[in-house]
């Protein structure tokens, strides 16, 4: 069932999951709509929501506008981005009630597979869960996070789930900023549980690291060398290890890898004060492990609540990410001014060939982009 087609009541008609692709500007329903790479023919423009129906709409629990309000928070027009804004700003007081997870690991590993099966079981408890991703790559290869829709695919049917695949849109800033706000979203409309993947390791784990409550990282057992590569500093930003696909003649290893890591988590610094993150198993085909898992999950929240440390996380996380938008801010409009970069290739070869130290390269460029700023701003 298409969002154009969904109803606006959602007690009216029972709601599958729609897949919604992300985008990289304009929005439907908006002046000035550009679609990108989808070759569907184009579909009877519909009409410009109002602040108010966002925000009645996502409070209601209407599934096609939270998709509306989530393509808005996507796009990259300034005058959505603008709109964008007041919708989260109303939306603001109704956010926060969520608990978010992170989940992460290598490829294969089996996160698409994990998550289906842990948001199944919540599902079923009456929980009301979102499934978000972060995945910069998403932008120049359709990433396979958009096949979310078939690698979830009984999940994608459950009424209480509900998955976005990862906004395109270049840089991982950008992406994190909108995976960010979407989550506000999805807890502004009811959603208890947010899951948010991440693909492979790197600097997208770090961006979600700063966006959740906890962070998992899955791993293989019987892969050679038990680290498989995983940077130490990837294993620092976790609260739990989980060793996946523990079944069949792999739990033997699987318990092994958890023996390993559990002692060298010993030696590690936690990534959450007053919190020991420990090694677990799991196998999503047979259902072991998953709910001792999101057991150890309840426990983070109950002890780390007690503590004061899981607000204390949330208000740190609310203050990074304000220096966190300013600092992209800045480099965007400095690396994308015309001055710099009409005199970057020439400073950097400089720089590369040694005949330019990197300061004298650096303040070069900076002053440029101020005495371009200041003339702008006399109009000369």
């Amino acid at each position: 069932m298409s969002n154009g087609q969904h109803s606006a009541s959602s007690e009216a008609m029972p709601f599958g999951l729609s897949v919604v692709e992300g985008v990289t500007g304009g929005h439907d329903g908006l002046p000035g709509q550009q679609v990108h790479a989808l070759a569907a023919p184009p579909s009877p423009r519909r009409r410009l929501l109002t602040l108010d129906e966002y925000v009645a709409g996502v409070r209601g629990g209407d599934r096609s506008i939270l998709a509306r309000a989530i393509t808005l928070i996507e796009s990259n027009a300034p005058a959505h981005m603008a709109l964008a804004q007041e919708v989260l700003r109303a939306l603001l007081p109704y956010t926060g009630g969520a608990l978010r997870v992170g989940i992460t690991g290598v490829p294969g590993v089996g996160k698409s597979t994990f998550i289906e099966a842990l948001g199944m079981m919540l599902c079923e408890r009456g929980h009301r869960v979102a499934v978000l991703a972060v995945d910069p790559s998403s932008s120049i290869s359709r990433g396979s996070i958009l096949g979310d829709k078939t690698r979830m695919e009984r999940l994608s049917r459950h009424p209480n789930a509900y998955i976005r695949p990862s906004p395109t849109g270049g840089s991982l800033g950008g992406v994190a900023r909108k995976s960010r706000e979407t989550l506000l979203l999805c807890e502004a409309a009811g959603f208890d549980i947010v899951l948010v993947e991440t693909v492979g390791v790197g600097q997208s784990e770090i961006a979600v690291r700063g966006m959740v409550d906890f962070f998992l990282l899955l791993m293989l057992a019987g892969a050679g060398d038990e680290l498989q590569g995983i940077k130490k500093g990837i294993i620092e930003l976790a609260d739990a290890l989980l060793i996946t696909k523990a079944d069949g003649d792999n739990r033997a290893r699987a318990l092994a890898a958890q023996a390993e890591y559990t002692h060298a988590l010993r030696y590690l610094t936690p990534a959450t004060e007053g919190w020991r993150p420990r090694a677990y198993i799991c196998s999503a085909q047979t259902g072991e492990g998953i709910a001792e898992i999101w057991r150890e999950i309840e426990r983070f929240r109950d002890e780390t609540t007690a503590s004061g440390v899981f607000a204390a996380r949330r208000r740190d996380q609310a203050r990074d990410w304000v220096y966190t938008l300013i600092e992209d801010h800045l480099r965007t409009r400095f690396f994308g001014h015309p001055v710099v970069q009409g005199q970057l290739p020439a400073i950097e070869q400089a720089v590369v060939e040694g005949t330019l130290p990197v300061t004298t390269a650096v303040q070069t460029l900076i002053q440029a982009f101020e005495s371009a700023l200041q003339g702008e701003g006399t109009g000369s």
